[in-house]
């Protein structure tokens, strides 16, 4: 049994850009390839940091504004390259690191993509929340051909012929009997483990 690897889901053809590039080339990138973020590399193609629409809304929310009479911007709004703009060091994951793991990375540091490195530390993906969710759009019926076969025919002491498995909606519901009974909370537990299981609910018969 083997979880989907960031590999399999990871954006491999990233946009990125050097710390010298401007705002307005920054604005630029993000708008021409349509996307949110760009991670900030050195010379060696490692990632520094990530400059996110967020960074370059911040800055522009520092600006004057002559209508609203407000101060002179603060320190803050004359960040113009990627190096002051970037939040930084970037929160990174491999390309071999389960999707579960990546997950609780984002969701640990509050983030919403990864840049994606090789054991030297060099960028070689992206993968952020929107590639994640695509685990949950696997088929309903690979999901439980999934679990009867890494599952039910795994574990040693579980009748396969005597447990039924439905899936809707990544949603398991699993009936019949498992005898020994104690077999029971291991079968939930290893079937929330398959890619695109949204949720167990055991109905089954424990009997012994």
């Amino acid at each position: 049994m083997r979880h989907r690897q960031v590999a399999d889901v990871m954006t491999r053809e990233v946009v990125r850009v050097p710390p010298d590039t401007g705002f307005r080339e920054i604005a630029a990138t993000l708008a021409v390839h349509r996307i949110s973020a760009v991670p900030v590399v050195d010379r060696a193609d490692r990632p520094i940091g990530i400059v996110s629409e967020a960074d370059l809304l911040h800055t522009q929310a520092l600006q004057d504004d002559p209508a609203e009479m407000r101060a002179a911007p603060r320190r803050d709004a004359d960040r113009a390259t990627a190096a002051e703009l970037m939040s930084a060091p970037p929160v990174c994951t491999t390309a071999d690191a389960s999707v579960v793991a990546a997950a609780r990375q984002m969701e640990r540091h509050g983030v919403k993509r990864l840049p994606v490195v090789d054991t030297d530390g060099r960028l070689v993906g992206m993968v952020s929340r929107a590639d994640l969710v695509q685990v949950f759009l696997r088929d309903d019926r690979a999901v439980e051909q999934e679990i009867v076969d890494e599952v039910l025919c795994e574990i040693e002491g579980v009748d396969p012929a005597a447990v039924s498995v439905k899936v809707d909606q990544g949603r398991v519901t699993l009936g019949g009997t498992i005898d020994p009974p104690y077999l029971a909370p291991i079968v939930s537990r290893l079937c929330r483990s398959i890619d695109g299981v949204v949720s167990v609910t055991d109905e089954t018969e424990k009997r012994g």
